[in-house]
């Protein structure tokens, strides 16, 4: 079987599979045994009907027919017994493996860095979450067991040949080597081909899926045919992968088939001329190689197809478990926990970059900055400074390369991530919502959190109102991504899903630059309440929301280039104040152009 890189078997991969089953042994072992038993069961049947044609049909016995008809009935009822229970467990079996390999791999996916995610596409992992794990139940359900009982049958069925009768065994086994040999040959042939259609398929999901988030894009830029072009291409190398595996079959089955109709042709011609001149072979003898012939053969056949199943679990399973198996693409966890966080934060000699590999495009750069417990610091520099990264490095969403960074005097990267974001509340500026109620995008579906809660933090910040005046309030479903509130309310659930928490840090990353001026101000009026005796950080970008910071730090190419409190930098006439006047002077022109209209 090949599997993987060349292998007859991949060993190693099949044991990280065969990890999963651990839990199930006696379901396994059970399965083993209904296998045995079904190659018994079905090997018994030609047998009985040679003794039916030879002892009681020809000889005219009707008494032991009918007993030993009794008998065959008995063994067809065992095997439906045993079927049953066979194909019910191997799916069973398979269905519980893929959950639990499903849940390791969501686990191990929650738990990366950004990093990963700014480099694999959201396509790919949801192809590999939903349609590439499913195939692994199949390397239980249709694949590992149905091969094996396979295999066992036709064992039984070549012992049995032999001991009947050698001749006519030879003659069956001049075949079998060709079917082998074109076996062979199909499942190298198809391993390639489906490797080949797991590619298309997570090419086309990923494309599917960047094209309907970003519909807005398509159409807004007039994309839609040149899009429609490429797509229709994808769609086009998907259709090939699929219809080469469809030209595999389409060789490989009627191969089969006719070197099977030679086999009981000659078995026919050979035993016929036995029976008839010599009388050397019976009747009977003759019916239970045709149907044996049959039975190794057909085996064959199905098994070739059965490997086309298991093929397809076991690279689906390759891809699965290099992402289960991946481990630098996690954030190493630290092991403090600490209970109470008062929210003071040092930066020492903070330096980092996107690109791991390469430090000459650190995004900050030798960054060191103090900010006390309950302070109120606002960050502000041009597009591309470093704001938002430093949140990032905070939060741990990244690894820093150089320096550190403390919490209460503590390095972040020895507290539990757990810890460190359990204190620290974000407000971006770009808010997703899950397509599920207000409520449950507020507590974030921690039940512990009562509706009285969130109503009476709504009714603080403002938000009751606009909640109260929705079809079914609180409980009203917001849609894919919130599209059915305005960003203004969109931004208000965040600011209630950040307060809920009850943060001993609070970061508002741009959270004010896309509201309008009546929810701005419900919003600032907010701000002034849960950063009360809270040490926060606003990244800025209209800098009247953050005259009243006790500290305002200028960036420029990730390093401190001015710090002190709104009315010193006016005063001291440098970048700050550029940037103030700036946008001063383009707000007075949006007020001119408002007014011309």
């Amino acid at each position: 079987m090949i599997v993987s890189n060349n292998k007859f078997f991949d060993l190693k991969l099949f044991k990280k599979i065969m990890r999963f089953v651990n839990p199930y042994r006696i379901t396994y072992y059970l399965l083993i045994l209904s296998a045995i038993l079904l190659s018994i069961f079905s090997t018994i049947q030609p047998y009985l009907l040679k003794i039916i044609i030879d002892d009681y049909i020809i000889k005219s016995d009707l008494d032991g027919l009918k007993m030993i008809i009794y008998f065959v009935v008995f063994i067809l009822f065992l095997e439906v017994i045993f079927q049953f229970l066979f194909i019910y467990f191997a799916n069973w079996l398979g269905q519980t493996i893929v959950k639990d390999i499903r849940y390791n791999l969501f686990n191990r996916i929650i738990n990366f860095k950004m990093s990963y995610y700014d480099k694999n596409p959201i396509g790919r992992l949801v192809t590999r979450t939903a349609s590439d794990i499913e195939l692994i139940s199949s390397i239980f359900s249709q694949g590992l067991f149905m091969i094996l009982a396979d295999l066992l049958k036709m064992s039984l069925v070549i012992i049995i040949m032999l001991v009947i009768d050698w001749q006519l065994s030879l003659i069956v086994f001049s075949v079998l080597p060709i079917i082998v040999y074109a076996t062979k040959l199909f499942q190298k042939s198809m391993k390639v081909a489906f490797e080949d259609v797991r590619n298309q398929v997570s090419i086309l999901n990923s494309f599917i899926q960047e094209r309907i988030n970003g519909m807005t894009l398509v159409q807004m830029f007039n994309r839609e045919k040149i899009d429609k072009i490429k797509f229709n291409k994808i769609n086009e190398n998907h259709k090939n992968a699929w219809l080469k595996t469809v030209w595999y079959n389409s060789i490989f089955f009627p191969v089969a088939e006719i070197s099977t109709s030679i086999t009981i042709g000659l078995l026919v011609w050979f035993g016929g001329i036995s029976a008839g001149l010599y009388g050397t072979i019976s009747i009977g003898t003759i019916f239970l190689f045709i149907k044996m012939s049959q039975m190794l053969f057909q085996p064959l056949r199905q098994i070739a197809d059965k490997f086309n199943t298991l093929q397809m679990g076991m690279v689906a399973a390759e891809r699965v478990f290099k992402i289960v198996d991946m481990k630098n693409n996690e954030i190493n966890n630290g092991n403090k926990l600490i209970k109470n966080i008062k929210g003071k934060i040092e930066i020492k000699n903070l330096s980092f970059s996107y690109t791991e590999e390469n430090n000459y495009d650190n995004v900050i750069n030798n960054l060191s900055l103090k900010i006390n417990q309950g302070e109120k610091i606002a960050i502000v520099g041009h597009t591309g400074s470093g704001k938002s990264t430093i949140i990032n490095l905070l939060t741990r969403f990244y690894e820093y390369n150089q320096g550190e960074i403390y919490i209460d005097g503590i390095s972040i990267k020895k507290i539990k991530i757990s810890e460190i974001r359990k204190n620290i509340a974000v407000v971006l500026q770009d808010v997703f919502l899950f397509a599920d109620t207000i409520y449950n995008n507020v507590v974030l579906f921690d039940k512990k959190k009562s509706l009285d809660e969130v109503i009476n933090i709504s009714k603080e910040i403002g938000a009751h109102d606009f909640i109260n005046s929705l079809p079914n309030k609180y409980f009203f479903n917001v849609n894919e991504r919130g599209v059915s509130l305005s960003s203004g309310q969109r931004q208000l659930i965040s600011f209630l899903r950040a307060y809920i928490t009850n943060p001993s840090i609070l970061i508002l990353d741009e959270a004010t630059s896309s509201i309008d001026s009546y929810t701005e101000e419900l919003i600032q009026n907010a701000i002034q309440k849960i950063t009360l005796g809270k040490t926060s950080m606003i990244i800025a970008h209209r800098l009247a929301t953050i005259e009243k910071a006790d500290k305002i730090i200028v960036l420029d190419n990730g390093r401190i280039v001015e710090f002190g409190n709104h009315r010193n930098l006016l005063i001291k006439g440098g970048v700050y104040k550029d940037l103030y006047d700036s946008q001063l002077k383009r707000e007075k022109n949006k007020i001119k152009e408002r007014d011309l209209f």
